[in-house]
């Protein structure tokens, strides 16, 4: 096919995620951290509607530590669109998620052509961390979406260095600000930029005198990026600048992130403090669809296979170069500093779209290599095709769950899966299961209709707000959880063992329990006592 063709796929493509967007942005549940994400949010628009004299955001909780752009805008939307305010948060979010995708297709379209990128762009499509996870993970999908496109313009820069158009060095600038302006993780981009600039000096400038002056005009260039970049920082993150330890501050905060949690590994409880080094290699491995995952091996098939080619080493590499800096960094990083890590692949979100780039280039030109074996390459296409049908059947079957998406490397099924790894830990389930719960005292109502006007205790094993918000005033959620008529929990952790009741409701997918909900008011006793979670 014609790089025309796939030029429309990908216009297909991206026009099919609009719609789905628009069509299921409502169909998500809250999660777990969103009304603290909110709240800072709208105290960094107090700070500005007071002429910067409100400085309750930087007091609030640890949420300083973190740039506020998403929330920012979220809070000053939920005064201008006549939407619920989760509903605005989740339809921002995947819109970030929809730019983040857009960006995969570009950076690959640079590497390789159309056919790479709208691969690259379907394989990130199709992957449940992305887009199951655009919708509810609103910090950390639009992290990566400005570090993907950060990586965009400095593969652009890449090309033309020593001498940087103005408007590419603000380009850049704006999406490292952006970057930056949502948690200081966006250091990696500027890592990468400052590894390009060295690896292009080393292989273009010869001599001293020429590799100082190539640096120097780099360094020029890139001025305004630096400018752009920190201004943006400074308004969607003020505290940031608010103190000249502040940085520093904010990066040995997230280098040795570290609390009183456990998270899951193969089955195993673990500290969150003392998860293996290979914990998000790990969680990649059974993360990604394995369409996904055969185009990494592909491209490691492809290369070996061409470096035996004397003419590749001629090749002027310097695109891939910047995005094997930007694939390979935060993973050393992770093998070396050992940070806290917990709710799977969520913290590095961000390597995602740089895998699906890798992954993109790895199929297509596998295609290339098997051209003159038409039955191979038939073979490969469809293998390549089920793979993708498989998983995009498995996702229809998740929904709105499809950030649970595990592959077939995490157990025999996807049921063993959520139980040896981390499930539901947004307890985005919690949906479905408040619906259950007023649908159970709804027909309790019709049968009994003298407790028609009772109010139920309800307990959550999750942040009370997750329930609050969608039942009605026939329910009170409830923190003393001894006395509670009803208990409403995801799965995750086993946290629905931690109360016993009568099974009244299950939000299950593919076979997996995902939450339940409990009917406590039978129950006397030690049996209303909650217990702690089995870890098997």
């Amino acid at each position: 096919m014609t790089s025309t063709v796939f030029q429309r796929l990908s216009l297909a493509l991206f026009s099919l995620l609009t719609v789905f967007i628009v069509v299921t942005f409502k169909q998500y549940g809250i999660s777990n951290d969103e009304q603290v994400q909110h709240v800072y949010g709208q105290l960094l628009l107090n700070f500005y509607s007071s002429g910067f004299v409100d400085h309750a955001a930087f007091t609030y909780k640890n949420l300083y530590l973190y740039g506020g752009l998403f929330d920012l805008i979220a809070a000053m939307l939920e005064k201008l669109l006549p939407l619920w305010v989760w509903d605005i948060r989740h339809l921002l979010s995947a819109l970030f998620g929809l730019a983040g995708i857009v960006a995969v297709h570009k950076i690959t379209n640079e590497l390789a052509g159309a056919r790479a990128a709208f691969i690259a762009a379907f394989l990130l499509t199709i992957t449940g961390a992305w887009t199951g996870a655009m919708f509810t993970h609103t910090k950390d999908v639009s992290f990566a979406a400005c570090m993907v496109w950060a990586l965009y313009y400095t593969l652009l820069i890449a090309k033309q260095l020593p001498r940087i158009p103005l408007v590419l060095s603000l380009k850049l600038g704006v999406a490292v600000g952006l970057a930056l302006g949502l948690r200081i993780g966006g250091a990696f981009a500027v890592i990468y930029l400052l590894l390009m600039v060295l690896v292009a000096g080393c292989l273009t400038a010869e001599g001293c005198k020429l590799k100082i002056t190539f640096y120097w005009q780099s360094f020029i260039g890139l001025l305004p990026a630096g400018a752009m970049a920190l201004g943006l920082m400074a308004i969607f993150w003020p505290w940031s600048v608010m103190g000249s330890d502040h940085i520093l501050i904010a990066v040995k905060s997230f280098s040795h992130f570290s609390f009183d949690m456990n998270t899951i590994v193969n089955g195993q409880f673990v500290s969150i403090g003392e998860v293996p080094r290979t914990y998000l290699f790990q969680y990649l491995g059974i993360r990604l669809p394995e369409i996904f995952l055969l185009g990494l091996i592909s491209l490691v098939i492809v290369l070996g296979l061409r470096l035996k080619q004397a003419s590749f080493l001629k090749l002027n590499l310097l695109p891939e170069i910047t995005v094997s800096i930007a694939l390979l960094t935060p993973l050393v990083f992770v093998l070396l500093d050992r940070p806290a890590l917990y709710n799977g692949v969520r913290h590095f979100t961000f390597v995602i779209p740089t895998l699906a780039i890798v992954a993109g280039v790895g199929l297509s030109k596998m295609f290339d290599v098997l051209v003159g074996y038409k039955k191979w390459r038939l073979g490969f296409v469809a293998v390549c095709t089920l793979l993708s049908v498989n998983t995009i059947c498995t996702l229809y079957a998740l929904h709105p769950y499809q950030y649970l998406y595990y592959n077939h490397f995490a157990g025999a099924d996807f049921k063993h899966a959520q139980h040896n790894w981390e499930g539901d830990y947004w307890s985005s389930s919690l949906i479905d299961a408040t619906k259950m719960l007023e649908q159970y005292v709804d027909a309790e109502a019709v049968s009994l209709p003298k407790k028609s006007d009772a109010v139920y205790s309800v307990a959550v094993c999750a942040e009370a707000f997750q329930g609050q918000a969608y039942l009605d005033k026939r329910f009170s959620i409830t923190e003393n959880w001894v006395t509670a008529d009803f208990f409403i929990s995801s799965t995750n952790m086993n946290c629905d063992k931690v109360l016993q009741g009568e099974v009244i409701g299950v939000v299950e997918r593919l076979g997996a329990p995902l939450a339940v909900v409990k009917d406590r008011r039978r129950l006397i006793g030690d049996a209303r006592i909650p217990r702690a979670a089995p870890r098997d």
